[in-house]
């Protein structure tokens, strides 16, 4: 007797658009296959566009090398001191280590489930107090929602402390009609393969002004000097985006509205067939607030109800995922300076993170829904 397979049903799988193949074979054809090369100024050309806001963009193999260079590029070195939101991916938090440097860890607001301002200044407050004046903040835009850009920014303005935006997962978002990436002094994206447009791969810094790129674009290329032979008078890195990789991003960056117009709608038919549940919260947007969508999220009312949906949605082969597990929680931070109020933890053990893609047909959107709502009858 056969047995019938159930069509998997991803978290959140690449999409392309059509045009991604035509400047790959560009590449190929012009034999543009080493890193560097006209694909890269194009996308980047294309991202400065977008984002708008005077950004200069350098494109690279990946968001966390962009994170790592930015720091660097704000003089973040050993025995700094770098505060980060707690409640993200690991990536935020790791390049901080990458230099010798120590994260400090702030947890989250319940209003959009990113870095509270109140215990920003708590830390900043403490840290100075003991004769420490941390070198930056990482702040996070989570799954797409940005977070308290005026609350956040006043409080690093008050306290003169530089701050990377990591716009990883939020790339086509907006607060009060700026794009995400252009508000840090310096901005983060990821064009990983589960991100809301992909180069398989890969990520971008996003600059002020042009020197800030350039010394960005200096580092990546292994910070090799300007002479007939190898030369190099500081440490570099092997950071920068192929121009392969470089020729889908241009094919996706084509079709990023309609991929953000796509994730949006996913979490407004999840509203709409789910919100009538007692058990099911969603997160709102609030006021000046513009959410790709990139996941769309879930509270349920205890970490028992999470784990049943999850494992119900698993064994009809369909993706979820619980929320981040905080970074104050993770055993390679947990003897960590953090400043903790129980909201990430208490997300992390509630929420769920529901198929997302911008691929999705009606009828997996329906069969996602109608497994939930048969668990919580």
């Amino acid at each position: 007797m056969e047995t019938t397979v159930l069509k998997k049903i991803w978290l959140s799988p690449p999409h392309m658009g059509g045009n991604e193949e035509t400047y790959v074979k560009e590449a190929f054809d012009t034999n543009w296959i080493a890193p560097l090369g006209p694909n890269v100024q194009h996308f980047e050309k294309s991202i400065e566009n977008f984002i708008g806001n005077n950004v200069y963009a350098a494109c690279l193999s990946s968001g966390t090398g962009a994170i790592h260079l930015g720091l660097e590029l704000l003089g973040v070195g050993p025995e700094d001191e770098v505060i980060c939101q707690s409640f993200t991916f690991a990536a935020s938090a790791n390049p901080i280590t990458y230099l010798g440097a120590t994260p400090i860890f702030v947890d989250s607001e319940n209003e959009t489930w990113n870095i509270s301002p109140e215990l920003l200044e708590e830390a900043i407050n403490d840290r100075l107090s003991k004769g420490i004046r941390p070198k930056a903040i990482v702040a996070v835009h989570l799954y797409g929602m940005p977070y308290k850009v005026d609350e956040v920014h006043a409080v690093a303005k008050k306290y003169g402390i530089p701050i990377v935006e990591d716009s990883a997962e939020a790339l086509g978002s907006s607060y009060r009609g700026f794009n995400c990436g252009s508000f840090g002094d310096y901005g983060i994206l990821s064009f990983n393969g589960n991100k809301i447009i992909t180069t398989s791969g890969g990520g971008a810094l996003l600059c002020n002004d042009q020197e800030s790129k350039e010394k960005a674009v200096f580092l990546a290329t292994q910070a090799r000097d300007n002479a007939p032979h190898y030369q190099h008078s500081k440490i570099g890195y092997n950071y920068r985006m192929s121009n392969i990789l470089a020729g889908i991003g241009r094919g996706q960056m084509e079709v990023l509205n309609d991929r953000v117009e796509a994730r949006r709608r996913n979490y407004s038919f999840y509203n709409e067939h789910l919100s009538d549940l007692q058990e099911i919260e969603f997160l709102q947007e609030p006021d000046g607030s513009y959410s790709n969508r990139w996941l769309t999220c879930i509270l349920t009312p205890s970490f028992e109800i999470r784990e049943k949906l999850r494992l119900a949605l698993e064994a009809e082969n369909i993706e979820s995922r619980p929320l981040w597990k905080p970074m104050h929680l993770q055993p390679v931070f947990e003897k960590n300076v953090s400043f903790v109020n129980g909201v990430s933890e208490d997300l992390f053990n509630r929420g769920l993170c529901l198929p997302s893609g911008s691929s999705l047909e009606v009828e997996d959107l329906e069969r996602i829904c109608g497994i939930i709502k048969n668990e919580l009858k």
